[in-house]
């Protein structure tokens, strides 16, 4: 059944500015990547629902303080560079994405060119392209689409599906769904693992 937008806002009341616009994306993303039964549904509501903000965030908020970053990335700022980075969002995803995921280093701009955008937050040159290729979309060139409420459903839409996480949604493994999109190892807990409990047995309780 398609989503409708009392549903939607059941689930996710601060998504109340942008229903209009994202319940028909998402029902049309939902039934592309078949995200098609009310337990798959629930599940990819309440991840998305957790990692935008309720469908307000659809680009990574990278304005980080000095102590944030020490405790966000250990491994690339200390106590003594930190502050040069800091409350500095393009430098700061130039540092952190610079040389990864397909970009280049960090003097080139890729880090901030490609952070995370959409509903799941693609993020780096190389998912990027492999978004654009899913999606038949000129990701790579023009990255800001993913900001667009039509192609942020259907780049998390895809990636939820290419990555297995229907199944995982059908054998129940909830908590490893979350791990998957927030650290990339099922197994490990991922960050705000209660909230995306909670949402998704709402919305279960919603689409019943």
């Amino acid at each position: 059944m398609p989503l409708t937008e009392l549903q939607l806002l059941q689930i996710m009341p601060n998504a109340r500015p942008v229903v209009g616009v994202f319940v028909p994306a998402l029902n049309r993303a939902m039934a592309r990547w078949k995200i098609d039964s009310r337990i798959r549904q629930a599940a990819f509501l309440a991840q998305i629902g957790h990692e935008s903000g309720q469908l307000r965030n659809l680009v990574e908020n990278l304005n980080y303080s000095a102590d944030a970053l020490v405790r966000t990335w250990p491994t690339r700022f200390t106590s003594q560079n930190a502050s040069a980075y800091a409350r500095q969002p393009e430098k700061i995803a130039n540092k952190v994405y610079g040389g990864r995921m397909g970009n280049g280093p960090e003097a080139g701009g890729d880090g901030w060119r490609y952070r995370g955008r959409g509903l799941l937050q693609i993020t780096g040159r190389s998912n990027y392209r492999e978004a654009a290729t899913g999606l038949g979309l000129p990701l790579e060139s023009e990255p800001g689409l993913l900001e667009q409420a039509e192609h942020a459903a259907q780049s998390a839409a895809w990636w939820w599906a290419k990555r297995g996480l229907n199944e995982l949604a059908d054998a129940g493994r909830i908590q490893d769904i979350g791990s998957v999109i927030n650290t990339g190892q099922p197994g490990r807990v991922p960050h705000g693992a209660a909230e995306r409990k909670a949402l998704y047995d709402l919305a279960l309780k919603v689409l019943a």
